[in-house]
């Protein structure tokens, strides 16, 4: 098992489907198409991971940082696998990789009906914040 860096040429079908198999913790949107891919491995190409066992990918997780602020979004694990520490080790390894770019805090966004994740991410030191987030689509 190994923790490696995204490549779109190879990746993108499986982890596509990884995401869409995980079920609602993963939301994809028109930003997970593969030309807005390309555009964040434009970015940070260290901070789009997969977890790869015997050439297949069963985990992903995503981090961004901009230069203050990380975000920590898509974990996913195939759903036979949870449990086994997977997902914890791509968050230590996100966590280490925003580290080592000088991140102070990241934030990321659990789905309010997904309640019964929160423990998995506060056992990694995660806390609840009381926050409205508001977004807005640009193209």
């Amino acid at each position: 098992m190994q923790i490696r860096e995204f490549d779109l040429e190879l990746d993108y079908p499986s982890v596509r489907k990884l995401w869409q198999e995980a079920g609602p913790g993963v939301q994809l949107s028109p930003s997970d198409e593969p030309e807005e891919i390309e555009r964040k491995l434009g970015r940070d190409p260290d901070l789009f991971l997969v977890l790869e066992e015997r050439g297949e990918i069963i985990g992903t997780v995503i981090g961004g940082y901009d230069g203050r602020r990380g975000i920590v979004y898509h974990l996913a694990i195939q759903p036979e696998r949870r449990g086994e520490g997977l997902g914890t080790a791509l968050m230590i390894e996100i966590e280490e990789r925003l580290r080592s770019k000088g991140c102070y805090k990241y934030y990321l966004l659990v789905r309010k009906e997904l309640d019964q994740v929160l423990g998995f991410y506060e056992s990694l030191g995660c806390e609840l914040m009381d926050l409205h987030v508001l977004g807005k689509v640009l193209r």
